[in-house]
């Protein structure tokens, strides 16, 4: 394990440094000066060369690469003041700390992601696991029917029917915005429960399909029909043997899913007007802030790597059969 572990986290930080330096140069390529908007349409030479500097973008582009993975590491001075590790600079838009801006929307995400995978694995997983149990009658077509239905179906479309139906037409439910769980969990809830919902929505079919296709074949495996020889009665064999085996799938999509909802739902979050990571990412691209930019891609595919090492780690601990070599 300590191997694989040590292998993986390897692997990581290059997939890390292949992410950031792919995203550093792309920004280049971008027409838009971020010194020349920031400096405004009576711009002088002189004062477009001061905001240059205070901006750390008036050396070549393979130095400023440099400092800034340095800067991650080990800190970095800026004109704005000292920026200690991890330092992902200051915001081309508002001079604030890059850094505590993510810190600042992570727990939006967090909470936006945690409340979402509740609803759609528990409705989700169990809907599939009846529909697996009840193959074939009137309430596995149901389910596989209505799975079909809402997993074609799009948040940036069934948000604002949401909202419509729900906050603007009956009144019945509050606009969606972000309070923090600590100052008041009721505000917290009903702030949450519509993007969760439609979350839920999309979610949840992918996970009826899963789980109901999952357990059919792990009721087909040699080692549960021979449980049924056995005399073990159906319950005991569905529930100890098969939904075991039918996890190791629904795991490894879970955990991606996991790891980029953390990294951020930039639909649902730009949808609903949430304050999160994903709405960070959609305004830094628009005032092309790179530091800003580089962070959250940094943050979110750190998140979407760790799930995927973590994942792969449970294999073994759901599934005695397999072994990280």
């Amino acid at each position: 394990m300590l191997r694989f572990l040590v292998r993986r986290s390897l692997g990581a930080i290059v997939i890390l440094l292949i992410i950031s330096a792919v995203t550093f140069f792309l920004f280049y390529a971008v027409p838009r000066d971020p010194a020349m908007l920031a400096c405004g349409k009576n711009c002088t030479p002189d004062a477009l060369e001061v905001i240059r500097k205070n901006m750390g973008i008036d050396e070549p582009i393979p130095l400023q690469y440099w400092h800034f993975m340095v800067g991650i590491v080990a800190g970095r001075d800026f004109a704005q003041g000292a920026c200690p590790a991890p330092c992902f600079g200051y915001s081309f838009a508002n001079s604030d700390p890059v850094w505590n801006t993510i810190l600042d929307r992570f727990p939006t995400t967090v909470s936006l992601t945690i409340g979402g995978a509740v609803v759609f694995l528990t409705i989700g997983l169990g809907a599939g696991m009846i529909a697996a149990w009840k193959r074939g009658t009137m309430a596995d077509k149901l389910f596989s029917t209505i799975s079909l239905v809402l997993s074609s179906m799009q948040i940036y479309f069934v948000g604002p029917l949401a909202l419509a139906l729900f906050v603007f037409n009956l009144g019945i439910l509050d606009q969606p915005a972000y309070v923090p769980l600590t100052e008041d969990p009721g505000a917290w809830f009903m702030g949450l429960l519509i993007p969760w919902l439609v979350i839920q929505i999309i979610f949840t079919a992918n996970y009826t399909r899963l789980a109901r296709s999952s357990m059919i074949e792990q009721l087909a495996e040699d080692h549960v029909r021979t449980a049924r020889a056995k005399g073990m009665s159906g319950k005991f064999v569905f529930f100890r043997y098969a939904w075991r085996g039918s996890l190791i799938p629904i795991v490894t999509i879970f955990g991606v899913d996991l790891g980029s909802l953390l990294g951020g739902a930039m639909i649902t979050e730009w949808t609903f007007s949430l304050p999160g990571l994903g709405r960070l990412a959609v305004e830094s691209v628009q005032n092309t802030d790179l530091p800003m930019v580089m962070g959250v891609m940094l943050f979110s595919a750190t998140f979407i790597i760790l799930f995927n090492v973590i994942v792969d780690a449970a294999y073994a601990f759901i599934d005695p059969r397999v072994r990280l070599a």
